[in-house]
């Protein structure tokens, strides 16, 4: 059991990852129903995930049809102290394709992250805008440390698994 002083350190911890990671893992479905997992540049803009995605990109068509999407934000394996406890984020996400009138916020924070000249040039190809809305989610932080975490981190609450029955019983 984590104590206060830990908990809101891992919570401060899940928030500055978040910020600081600039690419997501999307699972989809493909045409045949099977998993098709892709990379996106993505940013966070009102609680929301929003990638922006080319035609001609293989998982275009297969985010565009789904209604329901997994994200997994990942960090990275060369400074995790254990690979089994790489830190991560994942969630189940309502999917939706919008217009980029109306979001000048979310293309300034593209331009941000990345280059303003690059994200006008991609407003005038093929690319096309998705809001990727956060439902359920666990971030993970190394053994004994996961957390079932809404996105915004108002839910954060330590999983803790009790192996003592198993135990007592001889398994």
């Amino acid at each position: 059991m984590l104590t206060d002083t830990q908990h809101a350190k891992a919570l401060d911890d899940y928030r500055a990852f978040l910020a600081e990671r600039k690419t997501v893992v999307i699972a989809t479905p493909d045409q045949n129903g099977d998993p098709f997992l892709s990379i996106a540049p993505f940013v966070v803009h009102d609680g929301a995930l929003y990638v922006y995605v080319s035609e001609i990109a293989e998982h275009y068509a297969y985010l565009r049809d789904a209604q329901s999407v997994r994200v997994m934000i990942h960090g990275d394996e060369a400074t995790s102290a254990n690979i089994f406890g790489v830190e991560r984020a994942s969630f189940v996400c309502t999917a939706e394709q919008t217009t980029d009138d109306g979001h000048d916020g979310v293309f300034e924070k593209f331009a941000e992250r990345t280059n303003a000249k690059l994200v006008d040039l991609l407003r005038g190809l093929d690319f096309h805008l998705f809001r990727l809305t956060p439902q359920a989610g666990r971030y993970v932080v190394g053994f004994g440390k996961a957390f079932e975490v809404s996105f915004d981190g108002s839910r954060f609450d330590h999983v803790v698994i009790d192996k003592k029955p198993a135990a007592a019983a001889g398994n």
